[in-house]
């Protein structure tokens, strides 16, 4: 747990320090559980970012955009209603807890000044942000809303009384000396990391395996310095965010945690730490959820066509057999004389033999000799026909795999309004049920929406993230001499950049988007093919997205997330 009640007292205090007295201009709701202010302060504009996510709750400042639906949720009408234009008094922290409390100031519809409180738990799937009536201290909405049915202890409804989450009542860990310190833990009961995460607020089983870690030869001397030292920096404000990457898993901090290994970026602010650790991750929780019906369709199509090929392979090597249906026809052909109708089988001499050697062939005893020679010459021609179609079927089968294989690939990188459009295509190709339109109602066309990024030299990149923003950008919304890339031989994006002759470098961050939007997002070194847009031909009856290309140069890089949000109009 990185978000803990001390991470909670820092972030209050960066939020504090930027946005006190600013003023709430916008309010838009992208998400269910998710909400976006847009605050005025100090002649500044700040996008804040809350979220009661039950996996990536948390509260920063944030510099991405966020699409935001056609009409606001009935939490975001009321939060513009009460909050809009109003101006924030205070931010602060409830005790150690992982809650802040927005108190702010604003006038109501007939001029008079009212006080509300806007608070945010963070506290896993049970968070949440509650609008409160200061003076009443009585509801006003929550984005979850809780019956007492679903919680004994507080209920969270329109027109209750707010009641604050159930307290730990734990040792603040500010300000303490090493005498109280030990009076809280047991050394003899061993588990200190535990013994600290239990006695002491704020403190999470991250942050005191470290106090352990830094204490060394943890004793009744060593291990109260440490805690002390920990706390007397933290809270004077002597941070240094950090993000660990290390064994497939990153872990997020206010300081550097030495008892952990791995690659280490640090940040300037909080803020700058939770918006590039959470990049992405929140999107693609969304998308895992909400397509999650197209992932297991696109997953069940993939399986029928390997069965598919699988028998059609099998039916090939019986296929093969042709030249020997022929030979028996013709054998069988050159000895009728000596077989009439009843036989069972018939043993000839094969003259195309050196060695002159017999054959034993089968026969159906319903059918004259010549009959018996004539069905074996119609299983011929089947046999040589059939070939011809079970090759043309295998290789159709195959650019199937390779469609829906670019599909999944497609749905990891997919934002949530991706998914529409590749819902969309599938419902187009006729492989899913289009909706049935009310009469009289035309679908409105909309063009797709492209990923826009600057290189360092300004130079403009535009990628596309599903194969109908693909079609549009390489084929309306780049022009011939355009540069166009894509990972070779790997399912993944279009890019191009919007210059005929650019600069190395940009060739090489456009072609570090086109890796990242691909299937190799996490391999090194990977191969990316760039050509001007001219060399780019999408072949007549092929699938969506689907293009030839050539006069391409391949070059090897490897996809940095950083370099990718760094580069993000």
């Amino acid at each position: 747990m990185s978000f803990d009640g001390i991470f909670t007292y820092a972030m209050t205090k960066e939020l504090q320090g930027k946005l006190g007295n600013g003023r709430i201009s916008k309010i838009y709701q992208p998400y269910k559980n998710e909400l976006i202010l847009q605050i005025r302060s100090g002649g500044t504009n700040y996008k804040l970012l809350i979220s009661a996510h039950p996996s990536y709750a948390r509260i920063h400042l944030t510099n991405e955009n966020y699409d935001n639906p056609s009409s606001p949720p009935m939490f975001c009408m009321l939060l513009r209603k009460h909050l809009e234009g109003s101006v924030i008094e205070q931010i602060e922290q409830k005790d150690m807890e992982r809650i802040i409390i927005f108190r702010v100031k604003a006038r109501s519809e007939l001029g008079d000044v009212t006080h509300k409180e806007l608070i945010v738990e963070i506290m896993g799937r049970h968070s949440n942000m509650v609008l409160v009536d200061s003076e009443r201290q009585i509801i006003l909405d929550s984005i979850k809303h809780l019956p007492p049915a679903v919680n004994s202890y507080r209920t969270v409804l329109p027109g209750h009384p707010y009641v604050f989450p159930p307290s730990q009542d734990k040792t603040p860990p500010f300000g303490l000396d090493e005498e109280t310190i030990l009076k809280k833990l047991d050394f003899y009961g061993g588990k200190l990391d535990k013994q600290l995460v239990e006695h002491f607020a704020g403190i999470s089983p991250l942050l005191a395996r470290e106090i352990t870690e830094r204490s060394g030869m943890v004793n009744r001397e060593t291990l109260p310095k440490a805690f002390i030292e920990t706390m007397n920096r933290l809270q004077q404000g002597s941070l240094n965010p950090v993000m660990i990457t290390g064994n497939e898993k990153e872990a997020f901090y206010l300081t550097d945690l030495t008892h952990l290994k791995g690659e280490r970026k640090f940040f300037d602010s909080l803020s700058g730490l939770l918006d590039r650790y959470y990049f992405g991750k929140a999107d693609r929780d969304r998308v895992k959820q909400q397509g999650n019906d197209l992932e297991r369709f696109l997953s069940n199509e993939l399986k029928k066509n390997k069965s598919k090929i699988k028998k059609l392979q099998r039916s090939l090597v019986d296929a093969e057999d042709a030249e020997k249906f022929q030979l028996y026809g013709e054998l069988l052909t050159a000895n009728l004389y000596s077989m009439k109708r009843g036989d069972r089988q018939a043993e000839v001499l094969n003259y195309y033999d050196e060695n002159g050697s017999t054959i034993t062939i089968a026969l159906s005893p319903q059918k004259t000799p010549s009959e018996n020679a004539q069905s074996y010459f119609t299983k011929y021609q089947k046999a040589k026909k059939s070939i011809a179609h079970i090759h043309e079927q295998l290789r159709l089968a195959g650019e199937e795999i390779d469609y829906l294989n670019n599909l999944l690939q497609q749905i990891e990188s997919a934002s949530p309004k991706d998914l529409e459009e590749i819902r969309e295509e599938l419902q187009d190709g006729g492989y899913m049920k289009k909706k049935i339109l009310k009469k009289g109602k035309k679908p409105k066309v909309v063009l797709p929406v492209l990923e826009q990024y600057a290189a360092s030299d300004g130079t403009v990149i535009l990628v596309g993230k599903n194969n109908k923003q693909n079609e549009y950008l390489t084929n309306r919304a780049a022009a011939r001499d355009d540069t166009w890339l894509h990972t070779k031989d790997i399912p993944g994006s279009h890019v191009v950049i919007k210059s005929k002759d650019p600069a190395e470098e940009t060739i090489l961050e456009a072609a570090n988007i086109a890796s990242y939007y691909s299937k190799a997002r996490s391999s090194a070194s990977v191969p990316v093919d760039f050509t001007l847009v001219r060399h780019v031909k999408k072949p007549s009856g092929s699938k969506p997205g689907f293009v030839i290309y050539d006069h391409q140069q391949t070059v090897f890089v490897t996809p940095d997330p950083d370099l990718v949000k760094r580069l993000k109009q």
